[in-house]
């Protein structure tokens, strides 16, 4: 009998402080600021598992529609998370979190002296963005060469990135000069040691307005929801911040 009783306890000790996990599909210009985001969080839940995965929004948003096992989703294009939400794959509604900035960043040159109209210079020999066609980031690096009026110019040298961490990639590794990138990735120390940066001018392009969902294979993950209510705490604000992402509500910079 005794056997029995500590059968059950130890099955019912199991299930109540089972640790809970979550993986988050995030934007690649999400990784310098989510993972000290996650840091933080881990401290007030050491029992819990928080994976992350860094990408290009548009191939996370096609992987949620096929059913990947992402239990948050944020992306740098609030589009696609409210496409998510209107075709039920999504258990919360969309939650704005950003709006992302684009900069000119190189190692080899001062790009902080540097202009979108600079790039038609053919000693320029390799421009690298993302790809316009599944990244956010590359769509507004896009509009923004257009609306300068050197795309025509730049198109047949430009380098696509899957993503826009892979696009400053190029630049870091030298298989282009200079890239369009996004602030937040400017910002760190890594990259912020080898190379100045100018800001793009946000009325070249649509706004980066960014969103997250919680899916809809999370609908019953409490650590989910929990970790969906500390995005919005004044830390996560800080952090956010600290790698010049413009908080839903203000006013960007020019």
């Amino acid at each position: 009998m005794k056997i029995l009783f500590a059968l059950i306890f130890a099955t019912l000790s199991g299930s109540l402080f089972a640790a809970d996990k979550i993986t988050i599909a995030a934007a690649a210009d999400l990784k310098f600021a989510m993972e000290e985001i996650v840091a933080v969080f881990r401290q007030a839940h050491p029992g819990d598992t928080v994976e992350t995965i860094y990408g290009s929004s548009g191939k996370f948003h096609t992987q949620v529609q096929q059913g990947a096992p992402y239990d948050l989703y944020f992306s740098a294009d609030i589009a696609y998370p409210r496409i998510l939400e209107k075709e039920g794959f999504a258990a919360s509604a969309v939650k704005p979190y950003a709006v992302g900035r684009i900069v000119l960043w190189s190692q080899s040159r001062d790009a902080s002296k540097l202009t979108l109209a600079d790039l038609a210079d053919p000693s320029i020999r390799k421009i690298a963005i993302a790809n316009p066609k599944h990244a956010p980031y590359g769509k507004r690096a896009e509009e923004a060469l257009r609306s300068a009026g050197v795309w025509d110019k730049v198109e047949s040298r430009l380098v696509f990135g899957e993503n826009i961490a892979q696009t400053a990639q190029y630049v870091q590794t030298g298989n282009a000069d200079i890239g369009i990138i996004a602030l937040a990735l400017a910002l760190n120390k890594e990259l912020a040691a080898k190379g100045g940066y100018a800001l793009v001018p946000d009325k070249l392009h649509q706004p980066l307005e960014q969103g997250f969902i919680i899916t809809k294979r999370a609908a019953g993950n409490a650590l989910a929801k929990t970790f969906a209510d500390y995005m919005g705490s004044a830390e996560v604000r800080r952090i956010m911040v600290k790698y010049g992402f413009v908080l839903p509500g203000e006013a960007p910079g020019k």
